[in-house]
């Protein structure tokens, strides 16, 4: 009996010491469509997934569209906010459109249309937020909870027949 309650507290250190370590930050898919495995359908095993830098940070999950053309990015929050103006207000879970920045551009003198400084080449932007589970930017997942893996555990070594 004193060996189990010791295997439980050395489990419950590991499992403490495991989350401690994190610090509170997301664990996120970063890759962008263009890499094979990345697109739709995604591919898990070749993304495991990074670490965000910021606390509280969100994943995100961009879906660009023009016509058949679909780029897909998945990255952490704090990574697209340096670059990017159309990162839309409400950031809460689930989908919504790109914001429109009327000033981008605009004091711009260029002539080369490539270069997209409006920023208007994709018809369709959204941006999809996830901030509880960690790599929730993908397309779909099944998800399991450490707590829930360590509660089975348990309860199979003491009610093993």
């Amino acid at each position: 009996m004193i060996a189990k309650i010791l295997w439980i507290c050395v489990m419950f250190g590991v499992f403490y010491t495991q989350v401690s370590a994190m610090g509170g930050t997301l664990l996120c898919y970063r890759c962008n469509s263009n890499q094979p495995g990345c697109g739709t359908p995604f591919n898990w095993l070749w993304f495991w997934g990074e670490y965000c830098l910021e606390e509280g940070d969100s994943c995100i999950k961009l879906i660009e569209r023009k016509g058949a053309e679909e780029v897909i990015t998945r990255e952490c929050l704090s990574n697209l906010r340096g670059f990017r103006t159309d990162i839309p207000a409400d950031q809460y879970e689930g989908c919504r459109p790109a914001a429109k920045d009327v000033r981008l551009g605009h004091y711009v003198n260029n002539s080369i249309a490539q270069l997209d400084i409006h920023r208007d080449y994709y018809d369709e932007v959204t941006w999809c937020f996830c901030h509880f589970d960690n790599r929730c930017n993908s397309a779909t997942a099944i998800k399991l909870s450490g707590i829930v893996l360590l509660i089975s555990i348990i309860f199979n070594y003491f009610y093993k027949i």
